[in-house]
């Protein structure tokens, strides 16, 4: 991650890249009133991707470029932020944990659901600092984010191309403090209860619980990969204190793992989904978050739930 001093003066070179997804992110702080439906596209979206052998997809973000960069790229020196990519685990939609019966950790009651993906990552990661590093506001603490994202899934057993894009947002071991606060509203802002009258399941549901409940949804030797030495840091750099590759980990509060672990919640605005099965008659549709009470915005687009949908061309 950034140090604050260069996030601040990083911040003005975004401005115009990040204008979308800052105001986006803005909107979402604001807990409107919860989601009454789901996504049009999530029962395709969830039965495609059960279907996968590995559910892995490419995660892109953008990563920002220190005015005094050593590199020699004429692109570099060019723009604010270079794209990054790289493959992750899809670990379910938030709130709603595959199940796992390896799983010791205590789970969290089923009150609510919701439309957004999530995968699990380390905090030391490239990937964690650009999700906080693009957001366009400085958070002190280890939960926060809100970067802009793309997460794309290929499908071969259906022939489908899933892209999701949004913000992503990382959940720390201090989720429920204050500073925890914007990224809550803006991921329950999303979510939806799946039975209105269950209120006091609902206060028993906890934001920690849920974290703890996707560490112990992991197998051991992914848990211990929490415990390995900082990634991308050189060989020749000894180890710190109970750090080493190949650990495998049982306990659901290792100290190090834990301090380590994050879970990412990805709040989409914009799915793309292209069908290729046939290959005479490929099909595309583009689905945009609207909230309630939206009329359709682009020409022949259909509002279904929250969610507008329009058919275009592959």
């Amino acid at each position: 991650m950034l140090r604050p001093s260069f996030s601040l003066s990083l911040s003005k070179r975004l401005t115009s890249f990040l204008k979308m997804a800052s105001s986006s992110t803005s909107a979402s702080a604001q807990i409107p009133q919860v989601p009454s439906t789901e996504a049009p596209w999530r029962e395709a979206f969830l039965s495609h991707v059960s279907s996968m052998k590995s559910p892995t997809f490419t995660l892109s973000t953008l990563h920002p470029v220190p005015s005094s960069s050593s590199s020699s790229s004429s692109t570099s020196r060019s723009i604010p932020a270079l794209p990054r990519a790289r493959t992750c685990i899809y670990r379910g939609l938030f709130a709603s944990l595959p199940v796992n019966s390896h799983n010791k950790a205590p789970l969290n009651p089923p009150v609510w659901e919701s439309d957004l993906p999530t995968f699990t990552t380390d905090a030391r990661m490239e990937k964690t600092g650009d999700l906080f590093d693009t957001a366009g506001e400085i958070s002190a603490g280890q939960t926060g984010g809100g970067g802009p994202v793309e997460a794309v899934f290929w499908v071969e057993e259906s022939g489908t191309q899933w892209r999701v894009r949004g913000t992503g947002w990382v959940l720390g071991p201090d989720v429920e403090s204050d500073e925890g606060l914007r990224t809550r509203q803006a991921i329950l802002a999303r979510m939806r209860r799946r039975d209105p009258s269950a209120q006091e399941k609902g206060e028993n549901w906890s934001w920690s619980k849920e974290i703890t409940a996707h560490f112990g949804n992991l197998s051991p030797g992914m848990r211990g990969s929490f415990k390995s030495p900082p990634p991308g840091t050189p060989i020749a750099v000894p180890p710190g204190e109970g750090e080493g590759v190949g650990q495998e980990v049982e306990d659901m509060d290792d100290e190090i793992a834990r301090r380590n672990f994050r879970v990412v919640v990805i709040v989409p605005d914009e799915v793309d989904r292209v069908e290729y099965k046939d290959p005479k008659k490929p099909r595309r549709s583009v689905y945009y978050y609207r909230g309630r009470s939206s009329q359709a915005r682009e020409p022949g687009g259909e509002v279904v739930g929250e969610w507008e949908v329009v058919e275009v061309w592959p």
